[in-house]
């Protein structure tokens, strides 16, 4: 039983350590005694290939006078492009800017005139003046023969240049008429 056990390590070992009777303990391994045949190059077949097939791939490889200026054509033709394409876009950023800043501006502005409106609205006292126009100006409510209604046809804002009529009526118009 011995025997077999100690074949079996054997057979193990060889397994582990790729050749026989041989085992490898830490990392140097021993160099094969053979060096393994190095595949070469194939020589390169000369085929033999006709004149007329010679001739057109030296056709096809050369660049002949018209070819050459419709490549000139066309890279000149796309180089006028990107150039127009950039100066647009450079163009695009400009206004961009531009219309930032007028919108800043402009929301400076709003700023500023309702800071202004509200400081003038908070400035005047309409009990003030009421009190002013009727005692130190004397101006007293108007009666109601005073009153005078009129039509306007042409909307709620009027500029008034002459006396208003008697019948009432500001303007007429074809609209007024009808």
């Amino acid at each position: 039983m011995a025997a077999r056990t100690s074949a079996r390590r054997r057979v193990q070992n060889q397994r582990v350590s790729g050749s026989a009777g041989m085992y490898v303990y830490g990392n140097a391994v021993p160099k094969p005694a053979y060096e393994p045949q190095r595949r070469t190059a194939e020589p390169a077949r000369h085929q033999h290939v006709s004149h007329q097939v010679k001739q057109n791939r030296k056709k096809a490889m050369g660049i002949n006078k018209a070819y050459v200026v419709f490549l000139s054509v066309a890279a000149i033709l796309m180089l006028v492009v990107c150039v127009q394409y950039v100066q647009l876009r450079a163009e695009l950023t400009n206004r961009s800017k531009n219309i930032t800043a007028l919108q800043e501006e402009l929301a400076n502005l709003n700023e500023a005139n309702t800071t202004k409106y509200n400081a003038v609205m908070d400035s005047v006292n309409l009990e003030e003046v009421r009190e002013k126009a009727m005692n130190d100006l004397g101006m007293v409510y108007a009666n109601e023969n005073q009153v005078v209604e009129y039509d306007n046809p042409d909307g709620d804002y009027i500029k008034q240049y002459e006396q208003i009529p008697d019948e009432g009526v500001v303007a007429s118009s074809a609209k007024t008429n009808e």
